[in-house]
């Protein structure tokens, strides 16, 4: 179907993954499914082709593609006829490796990502454990700096590529236990490391063709140049990447609900009942009618949301609804696709059984549907609730003084009224009595914030060894530009906005997330 988002080299490029899907995957389908693995060769192929680096750099073996060839060829993978394959090619290039890729040093695009995009190694994320899944802030897994290493002990579960899989990008906890989201770091880990092991394989209701590990991680040594990104950024890292995965699994879903009504509709051309095809029925054209539409507008959210990645926003409100409508409709087509061939839909060998199978992951990964409606609350009733956390004790209250910095500010002209912390002039002006002078020492760096809504939009913000100024307008060349609305602003200064919630949410967008991280910890937010 024609959309103003695909041109003719998107289109061609859906053309030539179909065409190998149909004739090179889709006839092996029955023999992958029954033995619960993909060959190895099948991902060297697809590496050949172009087809594991879709939107990676070509300084590394990528297409150097945009996102709507990654869409082009997420909504083709079904036509694998196996919901296991689409999981295991969708986590090997847009779930593994992207952290890699945007984060990671150059050795570690060397070693990792150039493999991956050949099909050499195959990649896993590892986030989930037993006891933590969307709760990314409890996770327990630890990685423990001992000399160049890291000393890795925890478990994950649920991990697609993770029995077969030659390495994992693994979320660990590299702060205190009382961290929370502030402690967490990603690394990666090859399979083979000594201490790590596949306690076991799962055995899925669907998606049988992929290999699902539950993982054991016990003394791992990992050498430190494995970690992606800055130690302790990894929750940003991780929240950042959450819209991607959600956007595959929308695209995903449209592309099986796609194959699942044309073989129902191929099924209900050659079925007869009472001297008549089936689809001359009303009752179940009209079914099929409704489905229809509502798959076409699923369709257009997902395309919209992916134009949104294309042009730069995070998109967490349409991500979040697209993964929820695509989904949750896609179980729906399943199950009545599977209805449609009455008996026939409940034996093994008819497809629909394997749809219907198949169709359900999808509304558990990627964030459950309960996760992605809390998600859309949160963002559409704008009520987002602090996290209890003890407010920190100022500096110099053990009675010493931190030492003068080497720099001074010129003195802030005393305000002839008291300063008012309900507007952000009135913040921006105090931000310098709120600078926590021992976590600033050493630091240099200049902050270009935007608030929209505010009287005064721009401000400067200039940290230097200790100290710091703040003035209207952007001066100078900014080592992190920072845009939020100036009711967030308010709000986290207030006490009354989470400011990782926030930034989880869309809500604050910055260029820089390491200066933004020395920031939010130099500073005292959430005061009056």
């Amino acid at each position: 179907m024609r959309s103003i988002h695909f041109t003719e080299e998107h289109e061609a490029f859906r053309r030539e993954v179909r065409r190998f899907l149909e004739t090179e995957v889709a006839p092996n389908a029955d023999d992958w499914e029954t033995a619960g693995r993909i060959p190895r060769e099948i991902f060297v192929r697809m590496g050949d082709l172009g087809f594991l680096g879709v939107m990676g750099p070509e300084a590394y073996g990528g297409s150097g593609g945009d996102v709507f060839h990654a869409v082009a060829l997420l909504e083709e993978l079904p036509r694998s006829l196996m919901g296991g394959f689409c999981a295991a090619v969708s986590v090997q290039q847009f779930m593994a490796t992207p952290h890699i890729a945007r984060h990671g040093s150059e050795e570690l695009k060397r070693r990792y990502l150039v493999p991956s995009i050949a099909g050499a190694k195959i990649g896993a994320l590892a986030i989930t454990e037993p006891d933590a899944g969307s709760d990314v802030a409890s996770i327990r897994t630890t990685a423990r700096r001992d000399g160049d290493a890291y000393v890795v002990d925890g478990a994950k579960t649920f991990i697609t590529n993770g029995a077969d899989g030659d390495f994992y990008t693994l979320a660990v906890r590299t702060g205190p236990p009382e961290s929370g989201s502030a402690g967490l770091s990603l690394i990666v880990v090859d399979a083979d490391t000594p201490g790590v092991r596949v306690a076991k394989r799962l055995r899925k209701l669907g998606w049988h063709a992929s290999d699902t590990a539950e993982l054991v991680f016990d003394g791992a040594r990992v050498p430190v140049d494995r970690l992606v990104g800055r130690e302790n950024e990894g929750f940003y890292l991780i929240m950042e990447s959450f819209q991607l995965e959600r956007l595959c699994s929308a695209a995903i879903a449209v592309g099986s609900a796609d194959v699942a009504i044309e073989k129902t509709l191929a099924y209900m051309a050659q079925r007869r009942a009472f001297g008549r095809p089936l689809t001359k029925f009303q009752a179940l054209r009209h079914r099929l009618a409704d489905l229809a539409a509502e798959l076409e507008a699923a369709r257009h959210l997902t395309y919209h949301t992916a134009w949104l990645h294309h042009d730069g926003e995070t998109a967490i409100r349409e991500s979040s609804m697209a993964k929820l409508v695509a989904t949750e409709l896609g179980t729906r087509i399943a199950d009545a696709c599977l209805q449609l061939h009455g008996g026939y839909g409940f034996m093994e060998e008819y497809l629909a059984a394997r749809f219907w199978r198949d169709a359900r992951g999808a509304t558990i990964t990627a964030g459950t549907s309960e996760i992605m409606r809390e998600i859309i609350a949160r963002i559409l009733i704008d009520e987002i609730v602090p996290e209890p956390r003890e407010r920190p004790a100022r500096e110099g209250s053990a009675g010493t003084e931190p030492p003068a910095p080497s720099w001074q500010p010129p003195p802030e002209p005393k305000p002839a009224e008291p300063l008012d912390l309900d507007s952000v002039e009135g913040l921006m002006r105090a931000l310098p009595s709120r600078l926590r002078p021992s976590r600033a020492e050493g630091w240099s760096s200049t902050f270009h914030f935007r608030f929209d809504g505010a009287e005064h939009s721009d401000w400067t913000l200039r940290v230097e060894d200790g100290a710091c100024r703040t003035a209207p307008g952007h001066d100078g060349e900014a080592d992190c530009t920072v845009r939020m609305k100036a009711k967030t602003f308010l709000g986290i200064a207030s006490g009354k906005t989470h400011a990782q919630t926030a930034f989880m949410l869309g809500k604050i967008k910055v260029s820089n997330l390491g200066e933004m991280m020395r920031f939010v910890k130099s500073f005292r937010l959430g005061e009056r």
